[in-house]
């Protein structure tokens, strides 16, 4: 029995070791993430052409496909070990083009921007270059705190603009308009535009634990049903608390006195705790990641 056992273990190596050096499923471990991010990038691009021809409503869909694509391609990239920084660079260029790009020609069009004249597409504009601004700050500086995004993230304010429109359906269906003038969503653009440069702190939800067990399986599938039953309203509700948690939770620290952890007080203490026992330092700064070509994580998420 234990013969077999042992010869079990070395068939599974075996296996395990010519999957590794398989050149055809490393070709496609390592292809993977990048065909995921085209796939995010050509879902950018067609709502930018859908919402141009009046289609806001495909155009919604398609900006929410690419977020779909957004996520998956880090965790493809994480899961397959294909972690690059031309990966993370090729993320944000697909990540401009869908939200920052898209979100602001669908608010131009959804909102009948052009009657406000050259003031309509600079309000639209504004949004798609703090997005930019965001991204390539994103890129370069990591968050000053812990768990925390320094500005509104660039998905979360393409949300915001997805489910104002699926919003505005819920409330009088496709073919009616609410009667709002144009400049208070040209407006409504451009302050989440400018969320995403300030900053005001917003939860990454990175380090979230729902723990084990029966909770940690009936909580994520308590909350999808929610919001599917009602897409229309529950994102929107979602998205608007959100985007105002960040100036609530700023507000609310300057009223209390308390404040946030930031990234070296944390990256200190956590060598002060590997070097009493022993171990050294096992943080690396984020300098030492971008100096070794590697990619932060979070927002572009590889």
């Amino acid at each position: 029995m234990i013969e077999d056992e042992a010869e079990g273990k070395k068939r599974r190596r075996r296996r395990r070791r010519r999957r590794r050096d398989d050149p055809d499923r490393a070709g496609f471990a390592a292809l993977l993430p990048q065909l995921l991010t085209t796939g995010n990038l050509a879902a950018g691009f067609f709502a930018i052409i859908k919402a141009s021809g009046g289609d806001v409503l495909s155009a919604s869909y398609a900006i929410f496909i690419a977020a779909v694509f957004d996520i998956l391609d880090g965790r493809a990239a994480r899961m397959t070990g294909n972690v690059s920084r031309f990966g993370a660079e090729y993320d944000s260029i697909a990540d401009t083009v869908s939200f920052g790009v898209a979100p602001a020609v669908l608010a131009f069009y959804a909102g009948s921007f052009a009657g406000l004249g050259w003031a309509g597409w600079v309000m639209a504009f504004v949004y798609t270059a703090c997005a930019s601004l965001r991204l390539a700050r994103f890129n370069v500086q990591s968050g000053r705190f812990l768990g925390r995004f320094d500005g509104l993230p660039t998905p979360a304010g393409a949300g915001m603009v997805v489910s104002s429109v699926w919003f505005k359906n819920f409330l009088v269906g496709p073919e009616v308009g609410l009667g709002l003038p144009a400049l208070l969503p040209a407006l409504g653009v451009m302050f989440l535009g400018l969320l995403m440069v300030s900053p005001i702190p917003y939860h990454s939800f990175k380090n979230l634990r729902l723990g084990r067990g029966y909770p940690a399986t009936v909580i994520p599938v308590i909350v999808s049903i929610l919001l599917i039953l009602e897409p229309g309203l529950n994102f929107f509700l979602v998205g608007v608390i959100y985007v105002l948690s960040g100036p609530a939770g700023m507000l609310w620290r300057w009223r209390t006195g308390r404040e946030l952890l930031s990234v070296e007080e944390a990256e200190r203490s956590g060598a002060e705790g590997d070097e009493q026992r022993g171990t050294g330092p096992n943080v690396t700064s984020l300098s030492d990641h971008v100096q070794a070509g590697e990619p932060r994580g979070g927002e572009t998420r590889r």
